[in-house]
């Protein structure tokens, strides 16, 4: 880190040394770097993806729904290794033009659906199974408010807090300062609002909740960005304390949790999941033995 400030150039320019952790999988471009198909298992519902929050959303939901009873939400989860460019590959940018997981193809609609943007299939499992969104437009436009905050808020969590915390390649106290009084004031939101209520949206559990959890319930219970739990002082938000230990104790949650998972405890590693019964024999403290 140098004492002079940055001036920017007239017109940026790409260098490829300048990103950080992530500088070898990002770029100012879009489009595939090579051919690759994506692999397509025996299910309608076929998920490209990795546990990260954003990824999480779509397993939990998943799992979810298979907990009610919905058979048609059996899928297949594939595993995308971010860190060495699957999402650039020419199959999954068909399926995602933004290269981003998780991606998702719904192979029981001829031709099938492409969904992307976890936001988007949360919807879109939501209104295909009639679950987990309410439907009278009060509770539904609730629901949503809360959907939509959380793709518009995390952003400032992840790409601000986190990367400035715990990926930049050099610690800075102007970002870091500003992206830490953000995220403090998105927990109060949250805090303020299950002062009120239950859940995100009211007394029931809804798509708003899982959007939020793998974010700010992760966030509250220690599990990212190093000790970022106690640089937020995440205990105070007591309110938040209390929805993410309730929503960590649903089995469909803890077993999303694990799908494409590639970090943690190898008994919370399923790389790819395609049927239920992976869940007992093919997590990575099964397969490495």
């Amino acid at each position: 880190m140098t004492d002079a400030p940055y001036t920017p150039p007239k017109v940026w320019t790409w260098d490829k040394e300048n990103g950080g952790r992530f500088a070898s999988i990002n770029r100012p471009i879009a489009g595939p770097t090579h051919d690759k198909e994506l692999p397509v298992g025996k299910h309608p519902l076929q998920l490209y993806s990795l546990a990260t929050p954003n990824g999480q959303k779509v397993t939990i939901m998943l799992e979810e729904l298979l907990a009610l009873g919905h058979k048609g939400a059996e899928y297949d989860a594939w595993l995308i290794k971010i860190g060495d460019g699957d999402q650039f590959s020419s199959g999954f940018v068909d399926v995602n033009p933004n290269s981003k997981i998780p991606a998702m193809l719904d192979r029981s609609a001829n031709p099938p659906i492409r969904v992307f943007e976890s936001g988007s299939i949360l919807l879109y499992l939501a209104e295909k199974f009639g679950a987990f969104i309410p439907t009278d437009l009060a509770g539904r436009t609730e629901t949503l408010n809360w959907l939509f905050w959380q793709m518009g808020s995390a952003p400032y969590l992840g790409g601000g807090f986190g990367h400035f915390y715990a990926y930049a390649p050099e610690k800075w106290e102007y970002p870091i300062n500003r992206f830490a009084m953000e995220v403090k004031r998105q927990l109060d939101v949250l805090d303020r609002r299950l002062a009120e209520t239950e859940y995100l949206a009211g007394s029931d559990y809804t798509i708003a909740d899982i959007a939020v959890w793998p974010w700010y319930g992760g966030l509250a219970l220690g599990w990212q960005y190093n000790d970022s739990a106690t640089f937020l002082d995440v205990a105070s938000y007591t309110n938040v304390q209390r929805w993410a230990k309730a929503i960590f104790e649903r089995p469909a949650v803890k077993r999303g949790r694990k799908v494409n998972r590639v970090t943690g405890e190898p008994s919370d590693q399923l790389h790819e999941r395609h049927d239920a019964g992976d869940f007992d024999i093919k997590t990575q403290d099964k397969v490495a033995k």
